[in-house]
């Protein structure tokens, strides 16, 4: 099949400029201010921006949590992301105790072929840690998954990598430029102040950032820093949510550590007063939402760079669900869904707003997390040969988000009744229309396992 998108303007992490895309064999064929020639499909994107399809380098679809599983799975949260603009995303496959994390690997490859609509990869989240883990690195680096989450929290639950572990795959990554990524929290300090609040009957939804104040985090990021600083190691902390953290990076930065740091939507939208709402057992998430403060200095991080990449954090979980815990936080499963609203969000809420330029935007959703999981030049990029991943976006489109206009598998969104400007026109995905105004075109799935490397022969 091949496609010609024609009269744009194509915005990469680093040009704007009017012209013409062309896609064939699943690949960009061409970049020109015009292309001629004969093509099956012809779009006209006049006065709509064309970007490389966006990446979402954190989720969770079908995560198992206290006791449920998220609500999203490959196929719904695949379809969600390709009708909001998202052609590639990145979930986990979380080692069991006792096995080779090689296992989950597999499983989790094998679960989500066939299932899913876009692309995806693969972070391997690390519960387990011993030596054999370390011996099997180079497997895992030369299976495509040069990434690898460690929990510095979940302690009760026994997922929780200690400073050891963070050392040792640090050091043990660096020969490969393999990332270690962190959920960077105090789990001791968590649950200490959770038990005192329980002790004295403060379980109720505004209670839940209490348990988890801003130093919580900024005193494990600052020791994962210390320790990358200490091995020289790369590593990238997921889902930043206080002002603190940002100067934390900042900082690391400036001393030359390899540190890249992300942050999510709700944390740049939201902040903890939606827990007082009639409703906030739902909004719940860990980490918990901030304070207008924090939202201003990870917009202020976004923009001039200490932030790299915007990701979801995409962990769902229906009405239902969320009942478990509407008075009392801490029986509740925590997590938001947002892969069909990243694309738009980030425009509406930084560009539009002028809180970013639109270099920033593709940047952040698309060729940053390219670049810095292994991705790039084959996604993330609009040049001849990358994949014919293809995003048209309508700059000037305003919409409200309600979920029934959303594709995921539960019924509510944390942005409900927001009014947004820009939306996803049409998502393809290498040379394959998966959405076109308005309608998510039906087919097999035939998103692909794509296999990530940071050294190309």
């Amino acid at each position: 099949m091949s496609i010609l998108i024609k009269n744009g303007t194509i915005v990469t992490s680093s040009e704007v400029f009017h012209g013409d895309i062309s896609v064939k064999d699943e690949k960009i064929q061409g970049i020109a201010s015009h292309i001629w020639g004969d093509f099956d499909t012809v779009i006209d994107a006049e006065g709509k921006l064309v970007i490389p399809g966006g990446i979402d380098a954190h989720t969770h679809f079908r995560l198992p949590v206290k006791g449920t599983f998220s609500a999203d799975d490959f196929i719904y949260g695949s379809r969600a992301g390709a009708c909001g603009g998202v052609t590639t995303y990145i979930d986990f496959a979380h080692q069991r105790k006792g096995e080779s994390p090689m296992i989950a690997l597999e499983e989790r490859i094998r679960e989500a072929g066939g299932n899913t609509y876009t692309d995806f990869g693969l972070h391997l989240g690390i519960t387990d840690f011993n030596q054999q883990v370390l011996k099997e690195i180079p497997e895992y680096i030369e299976k495509g998954v040069p990434s690898f989450k460690l929990y510095m929290i979940y302690a009760k639950e026994g997922f929780m990598s200690d400073d050891a572990t963070l050392y040792a795959m640090l050091t043990a990554l660096k020969p490969f430029d393999g990332l270690v990524t962190v959920h960077a929290e105090n789990p001791f300090i968590i649950d200490y102040l959770t038990d005192q609040l329980q002790s004295e009957g403060k379980t109720d939804i505004p209670y839940h950032p209490l348990s988890r104040p801003n130093f919580v985090e900024e005193e494990a990021i600052r020791r994962a820093l210390y320790l990358a600083r200490i091995t020289d190691g790369r590593i990238y902390i997921v889902h930043t949510t206080t002002k603190e953290g940002v100067e934390a990076v900042r900082e690391a930065r400036g001393q030359g550590v390899h540190v890249f740091a992300e942050t999510c939507p709700q944390y740049l939208i939201l902040t903890d007063e939606i827990y007082s709402k009639e409703d906030g057992h739902l909004y719940p998430t860990c980490p918990p939402l901030r304070k207008e403060e924090d939202k201003n200095a990870l917009w202020n991080g976004l923009s001039s760079g200490i932030i790299q990449t915007v990701a979801t954090d995409h962990c769902s979980f229906t009405r239902k669900q969320k009942e478990a815990g509407r008075h009392d936080f801490t029986k509740l499963p925590m997590g938001l869904p947002g892969i069909e609203t990243l694309v738009p969000l980030l425009y509406s809420e930084g560009v539009a707003k002028g809180r970013i330029s639109l270099n920033q935007w593709v940047d952040a959703i698309s060729t940053a997390p390219a670049k810095l999981f292994g991705l790039h030049p084959r996604k993330g990029s609009l040049t001849p040969g990358s994949d014919g991943d293809v995003v048209i976006f309508d700059p000037q489109k305003e919409w409200t988000i309600e979920p029934s206009l959303l594709h995921y598998n539960v019924d509510y969104s944390p942005f409900t009744g927001m009014k947004v400007t820009g939306k996803a026109d049409t998502t393809i995905l290498r040379g394959h229309i998966l959405y076109h105004e308005g309608e998510f075109i039906p087919h097999k799935p035939q998103g692909l396992f794509v296999p990530r490397y940071y050294k190309r022969s």
